[in-house]
Order: structure tokens, then C-alpha cells, then sequence
């Protein structure tokens, strides 16, 4: 266990927690060798005598789980490139939760100023230009703290110091004008007069936002957090969901692996409080695959049987909507190919029928109307030929159903009549050539 993680957990909680872990964890070697430090520990409570007694014993029940080193998994990634991450939006770039939420404005504006720290990134509007820097109006935070602040009415100074000169201007300020959109780092915040400096040098970033390029930017390269905020703001009726499920980003099918990634969370490692999970020895029903592969079997279950309802009042096309819909689901689902073959076999599509009895019994090769329907088709199918003339291949089928179900009368009586009615034409083709040799004979010799 994490001494150190314990420690600041009593240091909030006070005796109450150290005693209940003493109870929970009594026979825990790991917390053992570490309670007589831990007694040692001064346990001031932070939370005025209001102590949450499910809060605690959760902890302490959960202690050799929440306190395990075997948490950190991985190395947390550093902040990628800002435009290159919102260029391609691997998860939603959504406002900041509080432009939804009942928050005044001056507790908005203290948790800016308690939560800004040197080297983030800020985005604001130049409205002011004199000789020793220019004033910008602060629009939002772009880098490491994600914040919209325009409403916040904050400005920031950026000294002419702390303007790069450019080969082609004497006077850097010459450069910049007034409704300008600047990107700039956070050079120094006073908390107590709430000033805020900033600087286009790229030394004043932080390492992990040092390859973003400080300085003008176009409005179409706002950050994208902000202009969805914009939009939130001047239409009432777009909810944190309904932005929420518009971001290109939320529909990316790779989206929880690539923010575990981000965070730092190991799958091999399952983070859950849950001690069933964190056994290693998993059955294969429990995995998600094969989870999922039941849910959409159910899922498609309930279009096949919305899709029977449909046919039995005779709405053929929306049954087949149904059963169209539960393959889609489903590829391999029986039922909705033993139900759609059954519907294209009542419109007379005797050939898709049979290709989806035949795909139903491969799945499922004991499945009783597959079986039987398959056998029906076929013999129908074996009837189109014959009227065809196409005898030989009638008979195969008609075989093949038998073969299904030897006791069908349909398919024997179909299958005796036409063994006969070859053989028949075969006997009748061997005297029309008996008597056809000696004429064949006379013309040789001629």
C-alpha cells in the first residue's frame, strides 16, 4: 500500500477513518506493516467536525484497492500540439461545463485566477495599443487550463519587451493592430490586484506546449472549445448533450482506448473498485466481444419479431425492413434469415429464399424450420425447372430436399415422377437412334 497516499487521506479525514481501517484491513499484511507510521501521523480534520461515515467506511473497505501502487500503469502523455490535436479531434472538444451551469461570475473569475499558472496559453482581441506594449481582452485559455472568459471582462498586458522584433519592422508594435486576435503565454499573474501579463516569446511557454506557435491568429483558428461555446451561448437550446453528440470527435469508434491512453490507464490493469474485476482470471463469456455479441443477437431478436408482426397484417414491406435491419445488427442471426427467407419465398423470390435457408442452416444445422422451409423452396425451385425443361437439375434438387427430409411426400412424389419422365425420354432417345442407324447405314454406303 501507498504510505504516502494513506497518510494524506487520514491527514484529511482524522482518527475516525484510521479506526475504521484498523477494523477492515485487519488482516491485510500490507496496511500491517505500515499502521504504526500511520498512528504516528498528525490527523487534522479539514471537514469541521461533518464527517461522512459511508465516505469512509467505503475507503476503508476498498483501502488495499484505492492506496495500490499498481495504479500508476503507465507514463501519462505530455499535452500534444494543440492545433494538430483539434485538427483531427480524437474526442469531443466540448466547452467548459460551467458555461452550462448555474456559476457566478465571481466565482468564475476567482477559479481563473486560482488555477492560471505561468507558461498556459491564452487567446484575447488586442483593443489597446501604446508605446510600451498593447492590452488585449481576454477571450479564453488554449493550452493546459481549457477555459472561455469573455464574458469574464479581463484584459492582460503584453509588454513591448515581450514582443519579438521581426526583421522587416523597427517598432514591433507596428505589426499589430487594434481587433487583432493574439495568442500568448502567461508571463506573471498577481492574484491579489488580478493583473495578468503575457508574452509572444516562446521561452515563456511550458515544456509540454512549446512547439505551439505564439502570436496572431486568424479567427477560423480560434480554439475550437471557444467557438462551440459562442455558439452555445447565443442559442439557448444547444444543451451540453446535444453539442456533446455533434462533435465529430465523439463518434470516433477509438475514442475510450485513445483517452486511457491519454491519462495513463492501463487495460491490463482494470480500474475498478469492484475486486471481481481485478482478478486477472476472466471466463470468455465475460469479455466485451462476446457481450457484445449477445446484445446484438437480443437486439436483433426484437426487429425479427416486430418484422412477424408486420407480416402477419400484411405489411410485407416493413417486415422486410425489420428483418434487413436485424442482419444489419446481426449478420449470422438465424431467426432473421430463417424469417426473411420465409418472406421471399412468399413473394415468389424462390432462389434468395433458398440462398437464406442455406446460410441460416450453416449457422444452424439442427435449426428445425430452416430445415423444413429449405426443403419447401427447394421443391418448389425444382418445379420452375422442370417447367423449363431443365430436368436433370430438378432432380438434384429435388434430392437435396430429401436429403433434409427423407419422409417429405412432396418431395418422393416429385422425385418419382421425375426419375420416370427421364427415363422415359432416355428410352425413347435409344429407339429413335436404333431406327435412325440403318438409314445412317444406307447413306455411309451411298
Amino acid at each position: 500500500m501507498d504510505k504516502d497516499l494513506l497518510r494524506q487521506c487520514l491527514t484529511y479525514h482524522g482518527w475516525s477513518l484510521l479506526e475504521k481501517l484498523k477494523c477492515e484491513q485487519t488482516e491485510n499484511p500490507d496496511f500491517q506493516a505500515v499502521v504504526s507510521d500511520l498512528c504516528k501521523a498528525t490527523c487534522e480534520s479539514s471537514s469541521g467536525g461533518q464527517v461522512n461515515s459511508l465516505v469512509e467506511q467505503f475507503i476503508a473497505r476498498k483501502a488495499d484497492i484505492l492506496f495500490c501502487p499498481a495504479w500508476k500503469t503507465t507514463t501519462v502523455q505530455e499535452e500534444e500540439h494543440v492545433e494538430e490535436e483539434e485538427a483531427v479531434e480524437p474526442y469531443a472538444l466540448m466547452p467548459p461545463v460551467e458555461i452550462f451551469m448555474e456559476v457566478s461570475f465571481e466565482e468564475r473569475r476567482a477559479m481563473l485566477y486560482r488555477d492560471l499558472e505561468k507558461g498556459d496559453i491564452l487567446v484575447g482581441r488586442i483593443n489597446n495599443i501604446r508605446e510600451y506594449g498593447f492590452f488585449l481582452t481576454l477571450l479564453c485559455t488554449a493550452g493546459g487550463l481549457k477555459r472561455d472568459i469573455e464574458d469574464l471582462e479581463l484584459s492582460a498586458l503584453c509588454h513591448i519587451r515581450e514582443i519579438p522584433s521581426t526583421g522587416s519592422h523597427d517598432d514591433p508594435l507596428s505589426y499589430y493592430q487594434i481587433g487583432d486576435f493574439i495568442r500568448a503565454a502567461v508571463k506573471d499573474i498577481d492574484r491579489y490586484q488580478e493583473k495578468i501579463t503575457v508574452s509572444l516569446h516562446q521561452a515563456s511557454l511550458s515544456s509540454s506546449l512549446e512547439r505551439i506557435k505564439l502570436g496572431v491568429v486568424p479567427r477560423e483558428e480560434l480554439p475550437i472549445h471557444y467557438s462551440r461555446s459562442v455558439h452555445a451561448a447565443a442559442n439557448s437550446s444547444k444543451t451540453y448533450e446535444c453539442i456533446l453528440q455533434s462533435c465529430h470527435g465523439y463518434h470516433n469508434p477509438s475514442v475510450v482506448d485513445y483517452l486511457l491512453e491519454k491519462v495513463g490507464i492501463s487495460d491490463e490493469h482494470p480500474p475498478s473498485m469492484m475486486r471481481g474485476l481485478q482478478s486477472k482470471l476472466f471466463q470468455e463469456e465475460d469479455f466485451a466481444s462476446v457481450i457484445r455479441k449477445k446484445q446484438s443477437a437480443s437486439w436483433a431478436l426484437k426487429c425479427v419479431r416486430a418484422g412477424v408482426d408486420h407480416f402477419k397484417h400484411g405489411r410485407h414491406v416493413e417486415a422486410m425492413n425489420e428483418y434487413n435491419k436485424a442482419l444489419d445488427i446481426d449478420t449470422n442471426n438465424v431467426e432473421a434469415l430463417v424469417a426473411r427467407g420465409a418472406l421471399y419465398a412468399n413473394k415468389g423470390s424462390i432462389v434468395k429464399a433458398i440462398t437464406d435457408f442455406e446460410l441460416a442452416l450453416e449457422n444452424c444445422p439442427d435449426h428445425r424450420n430452416a430445415k423444413k422451409y429449405l426443403c419447401q423452396t427447394l421443391v418448389e425451385r425444382g418445379k420452375q425447372l422442370e417447367e423449363q425443361e431443365k430436368l436433370v437439375t430438378a432432380e438434384g434438387l429435388y434430392r437435396r430436399a430429401l436429403s433434409l427430409d427423407d419422409l417429405n411426400p412432396e418431395a418422393k412424389e416429385a422425385l418419382h415422377k421425375i426419375t420416370d419422365t427421364i427415363q422415359k425420354r432416355l428410352l425413347r432417345s435409344r429407339r429413335n437412334l436404333q431406327a435412325a442407324r440403318p438409314a445412317l447405314r444406307n447413306c455411309v454406303r451411298s
